[in-house]
């Protein structure tokens, strides 16, 4: 059970089954210190499940995830602001452990290990992207994760969007998610303003969340192209 006050940023984009799901599992964690603050980015007849902790907002239009999660952030009166994807899933409680590691040195922002649903790690946390590394990508095969999964809470260069946990004044002084980044890299950029600035970002593989991906960057031409502009404007950022 978290002890320390934590605002949670959801964004549903379509996708209140999940998000409810989502609400279940942080409401059986049992912690009186989760504020959640749910952003109904896209329409959905699905109703969102109604808690006296859980804060709706609804837009008139449709924005960014840095948008919208910074607008979230703008809610956030705790010491630590989370944002988590709708199609995360909480078996354990994933906070103590995390928060532990985030308080202690000058650590801005820590993520656990995420698994797929057969229980496979995700590569959540990376080193920085290059344009040889995204060539790499495009080849058939897996190289494997970046760093090993079995030696603790280490520093990295980035950890995924998926789940992140901020301290929130660390957060600040990023100036949070950098808006131009409408969707993808955000987490990227995020990170390595972060570490600019002095801060830690730390992947803890003795913490895990469950990340049922829908990868649809790789089905939808329109998203496709969304994830190459992104990766393009986060290089050109690093090599000017």
């Amino acid at each position: 059970m978290s002890t320390e006050p934590v605002t949670v940023s959801v964004v549903s984009h379509g996708q209140n089954r999940l998000v409810n799901a989502l609400l279940r599992d942080l409401a059986g964690l049992g912690s009186s210190g989760l504020r959640i603050v749910v952003t109904q980015n896209v329409p959905d007849a699905e109703p969102l499940a109604a808690a006296a902790n859980v804060e709706v907002v609804v837009n008139d239009w449709p924005k960014g995830f840095g948008a919208n999660h910074n607008a979230a952030f703008r809610r956030c009166s705790t010491k630590l602001f989370s944002v988590v994807n709708p199609d995360i899933r909480l078996h354990a409680d994933p906070f103590p452990g995390l928060i532990a590691v985030l308080q202690s040195g000058r650590v801005g922002v820590i993520g656990p290990l995420a698994r797929n649903p057969e229980g496979r790690a995700e590569d959540s946390a990376r080193r920085f992207p290059t344009f040889g590394s995204l060539l790499l990508k495009l080849l058939p095969g897996s190289p494997g994760p970046d760093y090993p999964l079995d030696q603790g809470p280490r520093e990295v260069d980035w950890i995924a969007g998926m789940f992140m946990l901020f301290r929130s004044d660390a957060y600040r002084a990023a100036g949070g998610f950098d808006e131009r980044f409408f969707l993808y890299y955000e987490d990227v950029d995020i990170c390595r303003r972060l570490r600019l600035l002095g801060y830690g970002c730390v992947f803890h593989p003795e913490v895990s969340v469950t990340h049922d991906a829908r990868r649809a960057s790789r089905k939808n031409l329109r998203l496709m192209g969304t994830h190459a502009a992104s990766a393009a404007r986060y290089l050109a950022r690093r090599y000017r």
